[in-house]
């Protein structure tokens, strides 16, 4: 692992970076146990806490842990789907909000996301993830819900379709589509959707689910996209209408 230390870019940056290498590449397996800092410090050419910054880094992505005692030190860490699920969202909600991401491109990309899962889930959906859909449709029918707790309810909901498909991989790479465009869109538009059609389309989905109906699930999808749009259209076009 080498660092270049005439570049200006910081370097517990480049640390971390070439550690990180070095996991990705298997250079440093699950479990191992890094060089210590002072070995760290030898090895790049810098301070200690130089190197302590920059397993700090290394330790706020999950990629290292620490452990203390004669027997301890920073290993290599077993990062799992769920472990990276909030870097995933943060990373989503940050690309969408600084790069000004259109409503129109995050509801296409996000449907068409969740869309993948749908004969998926249809095949695959357990007893306990269409529950927690019941559930979630139950709750958001209550009297005196507020919008932020019925966006919460919504994600929920989305979630469980999209774990629904047995598949670890969709999951993280749509934790990021229902996470992070979800609110954003629900921000956007919970001033003039009516629960009811949205309850309405959940249950849809749910039976289809239970029915184990994939292409019905994806054609409920779609009416959900189309109807999220036109909600985008009539408030953009209400903020337009001269006071």
């Amino acid at each position: 692992m080498k660092i270049d230390p005439q570049n200006r870019a910081d370097l517990s940056a480049q640390i971390a970076q070439a550690i990180r290498d070095a996991i990705v590449s298997g250079d440093l397996i699950v479990d191992e146990r890094l060089p210590s800092e002072a070995e760290l410090a030898d090895q790049f050419e810098v301070s200690r806490p130089t190197v302590r910054e920059a397993l700090k880094r290394l330790a706020a992505q999950s990629l290292i842990r620490t452990q203390r005692g004669a027997t301890g030190g920073a290993f290599v860490n077993r990062l799992s789907f769920e472990d990276a699920y909030s870097q995933q969202i943060t990373t989503s909600t940050l690309l969408l909000s600084m790069n000004a991401v259109s409503f129109d491109t995050a509801c296409e990309a996000r449907f068409a996301l969740e869309r993948a899962c749908a004969a998926l889930a249809a095949q695959r959906r357990t007893a306990d993830q269409l529950a927690t859909m019941r559930a979630e449709i139950h709750r958001q029918a209550q009297p005196g819900l507020t919008d932020e707790a019925f966006c919460a309810s919504d994600v929920n909901f989305h979630r469980a379709l999209v774990d629904g498909a047995g598949n670890p991989v969709l999951s993280y790479q749509l934790a990021g589509a229902v996470e992070a465009m979800q609110p954003l869109m629900n921000m956007i538009t919970f001033t003039a959707r009516s629960r009811e059609e949205i309850i309405t389309l959940h249950n849809r989905i749910a039976d289809a689910l239970e029915k184990r109906d994939g292409s019905e699930v994806d054609a409920t999808l779609v009416e959900l996209e189309n109807y999220t749009r036109k909600l985008a259209r009539d408030v953009a076009q209400k903020w337009r209408k001269p006071a």
